[in-house]
């Protein structure tokens, strides 16, 4: 079985929206890409109870982002507009992500190789 190498086009600092979920139609900026799965600053809001430890003595309830699966991300643009990210290639062999904004293709940014 080969695996095939996904390019990831949502990176650390992106500004995404969310798609599905609870979180749905929230906007908010990638903290960390771990994989497949990205951690979005304000979404996906998990409740964890902590044990106490000789260090801070008393237990606590703190809250902490989730991880997100890319699928259920999509990047934004300035007017906070969700949109699909494609691959060109140009006659060097460069690799950039582009959108389509009203039949015009507008570069989003390019990939380093």
């Amino acid at each position: 079985m080969t695996v095939k190498r996904l390019t990831k086009k949502i990176r650390k600092g992106d500004k995404v929206i969310v798609l599905t979920g609870n979180d749905k139609g929230n906007s908010g900026t990638v903290l960390r890409v771990i994989g497949e799965k990205a951690i979005v600053q304000g979404i996906n809001i998990k409740t964890k109870h902590m044990k106490p430890t000789r260090e801070q003595g008393k237990g606590s309830i703190i809250k902490i982002e989730r991880p997100l699966h890319i699928s259920n991300l999509r990047v934004c643009t300035e007017d906070n507009t969700p949109v699909k990210l494609k691959i060109q290639v140009n006659e060097q062999g460069h690799r950039s992500l582009f959108y389509n904004k009203d039949g015009v293709d507008v570069l989003y940014r390019t990939i380093k190789k």
